[in-house]
């Protein structure tokens, strides 16, 4: 089946109380590695390409890497989005460049700009068959070119009806904790369980239930919900990495937003660290080898694992497929 809308993906999430996995891609490893574990598990998934992605791979590239992925899982439904479009060109530039969903993030500007930028973003992608993720509210972190100094701010609930009426987005990111990057929160921000494990603070879930009432069967999506699962982090220290303190969200946090409206769950961090971990430790037990082929295979694989778990553990949308064409 062709490139598909996130249209129908979100009415079954929605419905069905699961998330649809959005995976930021920038090679072919990582999208054979999520393409396969969607395909295996009947899994609908978006393919999400940022700014960053575009300017390391270029468009072309990874445009064709998604088609050749739709080839090869001609079963499962797989959306290209533009992950955190910094403007009406880019968008542009994505909508007519094969790309069947784009985010807009206005959400550095005024709520009026906001909406105004939006809005001019979902005339044109609305004419032109593609579908558009707004977003109030913002993360703090790093990840790509996203770069957000201090704490962020929450989505504010009174605001978001306005929002989506003014604009006619199609789906919402709001801001509930989640951050960008590999280090979400910061030591003192969380306490220790039992086996002396750091454990974040909990996402407003009141903020998300009062964002649902007001939107009633509306899509919402969770930016900054890698993870960053602590074996890989272990992984990347043992073998000569120094990422301390690198903590993420909790997937319990995840699964139980997945039940409610949130229908998009990005996950970016983790890939990175499947990957990263993975060529560290290959190098470290095999020093003499070169070929990228060699390390790459396993990193694909680790890749592809993590993924199946996410579908079937944390997003829930694990033999989904049938429900989102």
């Amino acid at each position: 089946m062709p490139l598909v809308t996130t249209k129908k993906m979100f009415e079954g999430a929605y419905k069905g109380g699961y998330a649809i996995g959005a995976f930021n891609v920038n090679n072919m490893e990582i999208v054979q590695g999520i393409t396969e574990a969607c395909k295996e598990e009947n899994s609908p998934v978006i393919l999400q390409v940022s700014k960053g992605a575009r300017a390391y791979a270029n468009h072309t590239y990874l445009v064709k890497l998604v088609e050749a992925a739709v080839i090869e899982c001609p079963d499962i439904p797989i959306a290209l989005h533009l992950d955190h479009g910094p403007d009406f060109e880019t968008c542009k530039s994505c909508i007519d460049g094969g790309f069947t969903s784009v985010m807009i993030d206005g959400s550095s500007k005024s709520f009026k700009d906001n909406i105004e930028l939006t809005r001019k973003v979902v005339e044109y992608a609305h004419d032109h068959g593609v579908v558009v993720e707004g977003e109030l509210g913002t993360l703090a972190g790093i990840e790509d070119e996203v770069v957000v100094e201090g704490a962020g701010s929450y989505t504010r609930p009174e605001e978001v009806e306005e929002f989506v009426t003014k604009t006619g987005v199609d789906s919402l990111a709001i801001a509930i904790g989640t951050s960008h990057g590999a280090y979400k929160f910061k030591p003192e921000q969380c306490t220790r369980n039992e086996k002396g494990i750091l454990v974040p603070p909990a996402l407003r879930f009141d903020i998300l239930e009062e964002v649902s009432k007001r939107l009633p069967g509306f899509p919402i999506v969770l930016h900054g919900s890698s993870s960053v699962p602590q074996e890989y982090v272990a992984m990347v220290n043992e073998f000569g990495g120094k990422m301390p303190d690198a903590i993420g969200v909790p997937e319990e946090q995840l699964r139980e937003a997945a039940k409610l409206s949130v229908c998009k769950i990005n996950i970016d961090s983790d890939i990175r660290l499947a990957m990263t971990g993975t060529i560290r430790k290959f190098f470290v037990e095999h020093p003499d080898k070169f070929d990228p082929r060699e390390y790459l295979k396993p990193a694909r694989a680790n890749i592809k694992e993590m993924v199946r778990h996410k579908l079937i553990d944390v997003l829930g949308c694990a033999g989904k497929a049938n429900e989102c064409r």
